[in-house]
């Protein structure tokens, strides 16, 4: 879990998405995080939607620690299953 103040900033650094079904699609989003504590670095792998009018909805995310080994362990089992 990241431990972050009241005073947090979180930008994204980079993010790609891909479109799937009807209208949804996946972001794959490095975020960073700075606060009065520091700074951290994550990623996070979010669901959204397409509203009717075209705007992007939030659907869930699950967020992913900025650790060479999570992350590798992430893609090969994403590959695998």
């Amino acid at each position: 879990m990241i431990d972050v103040a009241d005073d947090a900033q979180f930008e994204t650094v980079k993010s790609e998405k891909k479109d799937f079904g009807k209208n949804n699609f996946i972001e794959v989003a490095r975020k960073k995080v700075t606060s009065d504590k520091g700074s951290t670095e994550f990623v996070t792998i979010s669901r959204w939607y397409y509203l009717p009018d075209g705007a992007e909805r939030y659907k869930k995310s699950v967020t992913v620690p900025d650790v060479a080994e999570i992350k590798e362990f992430v893609a090969e089992m994403l590959k695998k299953i």
